[in-house]
């Protein structure tokens, strides 16, 4: 009988055979099953790894230094740090909150605590003490591994085993004392597939972060479906943009390269600069690249003539990538720019994969082995074009996670009727490509025209001096509400009434009349940590009426009239 590693290894390895051949790749892929106790940093990561000089991290920063650890370095330095943790008292099952940057105690940990059969809590080094007392009191942290800088925030929560990366501090073990602890392999914890191993809170763009729970199959299991979407292979030096703390930095920052025994590549900035990130990656060549829309729409406002260097996949993720992107990456660099599909909750669910037609304003189709179905919002039946993106719980979707954690009413909610409810509405076409429409609470009404964002924000970003746009119902008197749009302005531009016409004017020439943007406003657009737009914040400050800035209405125009 095949060992878990092999079946694991069996199943990565269809995927990648199948690469560049979506629909081969979905006809043939089976997720792995296992008849024994699994745990990802045992049966994956140290027999990939044990003996092993290839590189598996880079670490860049911008003074210039560049820290370099091999597969093997990794093995026997999470093996020390899981040894030095036992030591404190971290034992299988038992909650350990991570609040690190992107330095490699934050990788040794993650690898560590999984080594334990502990459960990883990836936290944010942005949250401040009350948002860290509300996730240690939901998540039942016991044991904590944060920076020197956090340690204050710390102050008033008891209970906690406490480590500090980069220095002392009074109360905390040293994560330098691991160094000392013997990094000979440990015995396997015994964790089961259905075990937790994660714990994530969503970055909260409509409400209250909830807290996620993950098993030790979901993410390390289910990524493979991420694998795929990427095109990530052996060999390739991989870069994701994302922080640590949320789910993206575990899927691509972690799971998704060392499933494809690829390199992780890291560059530590504190402010973004478009011309210096992209000569990092012509630098270490890099070989796939991954940014939220954010990021590359700042990317096409700089210049991309230098070229892309080693770069054979650049793809998006985190929000819905506008067609005017794809266009500029492409005629630039003459590589397709991906987008795809998932949540904090699962796994890659949707994406445009390598070597598929990218139909601009599509997702992509779904990913091998993951049961996506549209759902009538109004019948909860299963949809052919248009509805509400689900999976299927009657074909129990490895991606997904076992539910919200403390809180039953969501998750009844989330999985009413048979199926796991994502909250974004799409369409599909008849090659089964599947085109964003916006989340449910997103999508409004104007003169009884139900109006997508997404496609307005698409039009509006074409024009150069928009970096960003947000698009939100306006109430009106007449039409119950019009499309208003809250734009960043692109370095150069400035707020003014000229600027706030020539916007107007291009969103006119370019959509349906009931579609138009009837006001403006320029703003810095309000985001969660994770780096997603708050519509719900612009939203609720249309709903009360209360400009912070000045709005720009299509009627105070003639010009437009003429």
């Amino acid at each position: 009988m095949s060992s878990s590693h092999e079946r694991y290894r069996a199943a990565r390895d269809v995927l990648l055979g199948a690469r560049g051949n979506h629909e081969k790749a979905v006809a043939e892929f089976e997720w792995p099953t296992f008849d024994a106790p699994f745990n990802w940093a045992h049966d994956w990561f140290d027999p990939i790894a044990d003996g092993v000089d290839r590189t598996a991290l880079v670490i860049a920063e911008e003074d210039g230094s560049v820290a370099r650890y091999t597969f093997d370095e990794m093995r026997r330095r999470s093996n020390g740090v899981a040894r030095f943790l036992a030591g404190l008292g971290v034992r299988r099952g038992e909650g350990v909150l991570l609040m690190l940057g992107n330095q490699v105690e934050l990788w040794e940990a993650m690898l560590a605590v999984m080594k334990l059969g502990a459960v990883i809590m990836p936290t944010t080094p942005a949250l401040g003490p009350a948002d860290l007392r509300d996730r240690i009191a939901r998540g039942g942290a016991r044991h904590v591994i944060a920076g020197r800088a956090d340690v204050g925030k710390f102050a008033d929560v008891e209970g906690l085993t406490r480590v500090v990366v980069g220095g002392e501090a009074p109360g905390w073990a040293s994560f330098d004392a691991a160094a000392d602890t013997s990094d000979a392999p440990l015995p396997h914890p015994g964790t089961e597939a259905t075990d937790r191993l994660l714990l994530y809170f969503t970055s909260g763009t409509t409400s209250r972060p909830k807290l996620v729970e993950h098993t030790q199959q979901s993410y390390p299991v289910g990524h493979l479906s991420t694998l795929f979407w990427l095109g990530i292979e052996s060999g390739d030096v991989h870069l994701n943009i994302s922080s640590p703390g949320w789910a993206k930095h575990a899927w691509s920052c972690f799971f998704a390269p060392w499933i494809a025994e690829a390199t992780i590549f890291v560059f530590n900035y504190t402010r973004f600069d478009g011309a210096e990130l992209l000569g990092r990656i012509r630098e270490h060549g890099v070989t796939t690249f991954c940014a939220p829309p954010t990021v590359w729409r700042m990317l096409i406002k700089a210049d991309l003539s230098g070229g892309p260097g080693a770069l054979r996949e650049v793809i998006a993720a985190g929000e819905p990538l506008n067609p005017e992107v794809i266009e500029q990456v492409d005629r630039a660099w003459g590589i397709t720019l991906r987008d795809g599909f998932g949540q904090t909750e699962t796994t890659a669910c949707i994406g445009n994969t390598p070597g598929s037609v990218v139909k601009p304003g599509s997702m992509g189709r779904p990913l091998p082995g993951v049961p996506v179905v549209l759902v009538d919002p109004a019948t909860g039946r299963p949809a052919e074009t248009e509805g509400e993106i689900c999976l299927d719980l009657a074909q129990s979707p490895v991606t997904l996670m076992t539910g919200y954690l403390g809180d039953p009413e969501k998750q009844a909610e989330a999985t009413d009727g048979g199926y796991y409810h994502t909250g974004d509405v799409a369409s599909r076409d008849f090659e089964g490509y599947i085109f964003s429409i916006g989340r449910t609470d997103d999508v409004f009404k104007a003169s009884d025209y139900k109006v997508s964002p997404f496609e307005l924000e698409s039009v509006l970003i074409e024009h150069p001096a928009v970096t960003e746009a947000a698009v939100v119902p306006a109430p009106d008197p007449v039409r119950l509400a019009v499309p208003k749009a809250y734009v960043a302005l692109a370095p150069g531009w400035e707020p003014t009434r000229e600027t706030a016409l020539d916007i107007l004017r291009h969103a006119r020439a370019r959509l349906a009349p009931y579609l138009r943007v009837r006001r403006l406003e320029f703003a810095e657009l309000p985001k969660t940590t994770s780096g997603k737009i708050r519509r719900v914040e612009l939203r609720t400050r249309e709903e009360s009426g209360s400009l912070e800035g000045t709005e720009w209405r299509d009627d105070q125009f003639p010009e437009l009239r003429a």
